[in-house]
């Protein structure tokens, strides 16, 4: 009880202190606008800890954040190999090739009126398919290793980077268009220096939306064949050993890899398109 008692009033003082923050003449501050978020993590984890132990909550049920935290350092070898097998080789390289493929084929169905009839609405249809149905095919031809998760990947980024960058290429007004026929511009021109900047913001939100899909991708692929390493295979085969600690390390993991991983993206989007009003102010 005595838990339990001490996160509600932390609770209760983190959430007076936030309000006097909200409030007070360093609201517009960087490091009050860091340090919220911060704090609400903060706050979370502690009620968390306190809710666990002062209910006295099973840790095969839920582990509390300590006993989470304490597995994450004494695994940190392990987790270090599941996030290469995982993180490193299935989900950056089919992340990495899906995009530039998508990209690369959403130029050639902006050049064809066919493409754009013909595989446009065959990409909605695939990009709605659910993973737990693709990934054991493609484990099935490419093998138990990285390769298959690379495979299940590419499917996965592959529509939505190429639906984004289509509407993207869209993006450009007409009386832009217009300009640039003006000048005498040709279509490789008018898409250099008119249409790609333009459709900049588009392919970076495509890129978002895949980072998400990339690292979903392999850890589920891996539940259908992989080595004895891997974050999905740990996940899995710790859930079946009831290692519910070291199952939520590996979710920290992927956590914190798809948040670095978005944040990069979004820094690199920022310089992109620093002329875009959305990264303005």
């Amino acid at each position: 009880m005595i838990w339990l008692m001490g996160a509600i009033l932390f609770w209760a003082a983190a959430v007076w202190l936030n309000v006097w923050l909200a409030r007070s003449r360093f609201r517009g501050t960087r490091a009050v606008r860091i340090f919220v978020p911060f704090l609400f993590g903060v706050t979370l984890l502690v009620l968390w800890e306190g809710l666990v132990r002062g209910l006295n909550v099973s840790p095969i049920i839920l582990p509390p954040p300590t006993a989470i935290a304490a597995r994450f350092a004494a695994s940190t070898g392990v987790l270090w190999l599941d996030f290469v097998q995982t993180v490193v080789k299935g989900a950056l390289s089919g992340y990495l090739i899906g995009c530039l493929a998508g990209f690369a084929i959403a130029i050639l169905v902006d050049m064809s009126v066919f493409l754009q009839r013909g595989l446009l609405p065959i990409g909605n249809f695939v990009a709605a398919l659910p993973i737990v149905g693709i990934a054991p095919i493609l484990v099935k031809w490419y093998g138990f290793g990285w390769e298959s998760k690379s495979a299940v990947v590419v499917v996965m980024v592959f529509f939505p980077m190429l639906i984004n960058t289509v509407q993207g290429l869209r993006a450009a007004e007409p009386m832009q268009r217009d300009l640039m026929h003006t000048y005498a511009a040709g279509y490789w021109k008018t898409l250099l220096k008119l249409r790609l900047p333009a459709a900049m913001p588009f392919v970076f939100n495509g890129l978002k939306i895949a980072t998400t899909l990339a690292l979903i991708g392999a850890i589920v692929a891996e539940y259908f064949g992989s080595p004895i390493y891997g974050m999905g295979f740990r996940i899995q085969s710790e859930a079946g050993r009831l290692s519910l600690d070291m199952v939520w390390a590996e979710i920290a993991v992927a956590a914190i890899a798809g948040s670095v991983f978005y944040g990069v993206i979004a820094l690199i989007e920022k310089g992109v398109t620093f002329w875009h009003p959305s990264q303005r102010g």
